[in-house]
């Protein structure tokens, strides 16, 4: 055999996969029968409706009958004038700016005070540990309509036991006028969501070695110290998941504005972003602006999101070297 066609021999020998045995083929049909429901739902529950709403962001809905009413519907591709509109909505815009402010404010507090109660619980002289982990938590359990239903009462003046507190100390305090109610469903906000993050901290706590904790005592580092140095850093992947979570929530924001409108005529249908397109969908019956201004609102959330992964890991880099 001449050497071009050992070569070719050795170069297809290479290139020969080996075949799978009984139990290989068999792992691999079960692993793929354990995937497959997963698949199934997330291009159901998650893939579909993103590519739906994407295609009715690009359409709007025409009627054949006289002054656009009755007669037929047909859906007509108008590329992105439903996205031209929605930019172009005043309303909108200001409900961006709005929770935008809302997540400056709000995030790095609710972000800062889980931190202090995961610290604390933490600590090596924490009593009750249990009992306050379950307390801190408990708010996440309840759901957010209801949660905005317990503030609101103690919001409304008339009934609440605060405003009369307040009233009574010399104290006009209107928890639902314009320039409060946005910091009054913050609370609901922080209230709600600081327990939560505070278990996520305090898992990233645990695993850390007490061995460093205990290198640093030897030292002579105090409780300061070791919360400054060793588990603040430490936690550091903790932080950046729970902030990125909230950037997402904020921009979210539907619930407790929903809830609280009838209370406060301060909160309109362009309040927030999720709520301007609720109101463009089941009360203008504008599902394609809607739509465009759901895109919208899921590209603001993946701009802010990766901006601030990318942000964090560019300090994380400079401070490694």
């Amino acid at each position: 055999m001449s050497r071009p066609d050992r070569s070719r021999a050795a170069a297809g020998h290479v290139r020969r996969r080996p075949r799978l045995t009984r139990t290989e083929a068999r792992n691999a049909r079960a692993a793929a029968g354990f995937v497959l429901p997963f698949l199934v739902l997330f291009l159901l529950c998650f893939i579909a409706p993103i590519v739906y709403a994407v295609h009715q962001s690009l359409h709007r809905t025409e009627r054949t009958g006289p002054l656009g009413l009755g007669g037929r519907e047909r859906e007509v591709f108008t590329g992105l004038a439903n996205y031209a509109h929605a930019l172009a909505d005043d309303r909108f815009l200001t409900g961006f700016g709005r929770v935008l402010l809302f997540g400056v404010v709000q995030i790095p507090l609710m972000i800062a005070l889980a931190t202090v109660l995961a610290l604390l619980l933490e600590s090596a002289s924490a009593r009750g540990v249990t009992f306050f982990r379950s307390a801190f938590f408990l708010p996440y359990g309840v759901p957010g309509v209801i949660a905005s239903i317990l503030w609101g009462f103690l919001y409304v003046p008339g009934i609440s036991p605060l405003v009369e507190i307040a009233g009574s100390l010399g104290l006009h305090v209107d928890f639902l006028a314009r320039d409060t109610v946005l910091w009054s469903i913050a609370n609901i906000v922080t209230w709600q969501f600081t327990g939560y993050n505070m278990l996520v901290l305090i898992s990233q706590l645990k695993a850390v070695p007490e061995e460093l904790y205990e290198a640093a005592r030897i030292d002579g580092a105090n409780a300061w110290h070791i919360a400054r140095h060793i588990k603040i850093p430490l936690i550091r992947p903790a932080l950046v998941l729970t902030t990125v979570f909230s950037i997402i929530g904020t921009l979210q924001l539907f619930a407790e504005p929903m809830v609280l409108r009838p209370l406060a005529a301060t909160i309109d249908s362009g309040f927030t972003p999720n709520l301007h397109a609720y109101s463009e969908a089941f009360v203008s019956n504008n599902q394609h602006i809607a739509a465009a201004e759901a895109v919208l609102l899921a590209l603001v959330a993946c701009v802010l999101s990766f901006g601030f992964l990318r942000l964090v890991g560019q300090r994380g880099d400079g401070s490694d070297r």
